[in-house]
């Protein structure tokens, strides 16, 4: 059976992101959240904890031993280097405990990662479908200050964060939020009813939305959607290399003849979200996408 449907959310401070994860769970989905993991891998009597205070010294704990987060964001917002440091010794241990938490996922359940540094991280390719939360900037800072957090220290927040141009390049769902919670609930239901469920209901029956031979000439059109197709292909073979685009829209992949298994590649890109359409054809599980994948 192939693996859960991995969405990964992700979106700029301020932007609504945790509005939309709850209506995601409302809807079944089983969120994975980052800045949870992250608080965990640094509770007191952690390794992580621990290396933090080697790292940046006792003055970033509380008087109750634990982590003093306002100490340690005002510290990294200002200061790159430590915030590199500060990186070093969270993400290992982070990145280990979101794999473990994904893999504890039911394979009849779509996994939704909330991740706040999807795009800086580069990791559009670790995902099905990538969902992006945007609001205008002064929604966001208006939002910000609801959490006790001054225009100023907002807006030097989201200088630190992925650019407008950057997420727009990783999303295959860009979803307004500057709107009120209501309206966020409608956007989602949308999404989830026309796309990430018969995504992953198709996923999980190794199924095309639309097979290859069906797929219209030139589709997708959109570079940005090809190089995020391209990505997921690539890491699904394990080749950063592998995969061209032609002319025509079809995208080219060189089969491994002498592969122990020669099902492997196939079965690869089937949990990728690139199913079996033909002998030597695969298309995309899903429906807002057709894809011709050609193997060579």
């Amino acid at each position: 059976m192939p693996g859960v449907l991995k969405v990964g959310l992700t979106g700029g401070i301020g932007a609504g992101k945790s509005t939309v994860a709850r209506r995601l769970l409302f809807h079944g989905a089983v969120v994975v959240d980052a800045d949870q993991l992250a608080r965990d891998v640094v509770e007191p009597g952690t390794p992580g904890l621990a290396d933090i205070v080697e790292t940046f010294g006792v003055a970033m704990l509380t008087g109750a031993g634990r982590l003093d987060r306002p100490a340690m964001a005002a510290l990294v917002f200002a200061d790159p280097d430590a915030r590199r440091r500060l990186e070093q010794i969270v993400h290992p241990r982070l990145a280990a405990a979101t794999a473990v938490a994904i893999a504890a996922v039911p394979k009849d359940r779509v996994v939704v990662h909330d991740m706040p540094l999807l795009v800086e991280k580069s990791m559009t390719a670790e995902y099905h479908l990538v969902v992006v939360v945007d609001a205008a900037v002064e929604v966001r800072v208006a939002r910000l200050a609801g959490r006790g957090i001054g225009a100023e220290d907002a807006r030097a927040r989201i200088a630190t964060q992925a650019d407008d141009g950057a997420r727009r390049r990783a999303a295959d769902v860009w979803f307004d939020n500057d709107g009120d919670e209501q309206a966020a609930a409608t956007g989602v239901d949308r999404l989830w009813a026309t796309r990430i469920l018969p995504f992953h209901d198709n996923l999980m029956s190794g199924r095309c939305a639309v097979p290859a031979s069906a797929v219209p000439a030139g589709s997708p059109a959109d570079p940005d959607t090809r190089q995020r197709l391209l990505d997921r292909v690539r890491r699904a073979c394990g080749d950063p290399a592998a995969g061209y685009w032609d002319d025509t829209a079809t995208l080219h992949l060189a089969q491994d003849e002498a592969a122990p298994d020669p099902g492997d590649l196939r079965r690869a890109l089937g949990d990728a979200g690139f199913p079996p359409s033909g002998p030597r054809t695969h298309g995309n599980a899903d429906p807002a996408v057709p894809v011709r994948l050609q193997l060579d």
